[in-house]
């Protein structure tokens, strides 16, 4: 479970999201994940996010389930604007974890 939920953390979507769509981008991701399909888990990882991300975040870190290499990138990433994002996804990995994990 800890594994996964790393995962649905760094992981994210295939779309961008926009409009009412955009309303729940992290448990659409979660959901279309390779991973994904278990509703329960994904919409509590959505409530994780709702508590801890703006929504430009949570469709930034949507991004991260269909590509795992962009994650990475954005860890490694010098810039200010990325090291703050991270902080903010890293806090939002940590809430998923202990909100979702049990």
């Amino acid at each position: 479970m800890k594994s996964y939920l790393f995962v649905a953390a760094v992981a994210a979507s295939s779309a961008v999201f926009s409009g009412a769509a955009s309303a729940r981008p992290i448990e659409r991701a979660c959901m279309a994940s390779d991973r994904g399909g278990n509703r329960s888990l994904c919409g509590c990882i959505q409530q994780a996010a709702d508590m801890t991300l703006s929504g430009g975040d949570q469709r930034r870190a949507a991004k991260f389930f269909k590509n795992p290499e962009a994650a990475h990138k954005t860890w490694m990433s010098q810039s200010k604007s990325d090291d703050a994002f991270w902080e903010r996804y890293k806090s939002f990995g940590q809430t998923a974890e202990a909100y979702c994990g049990g």
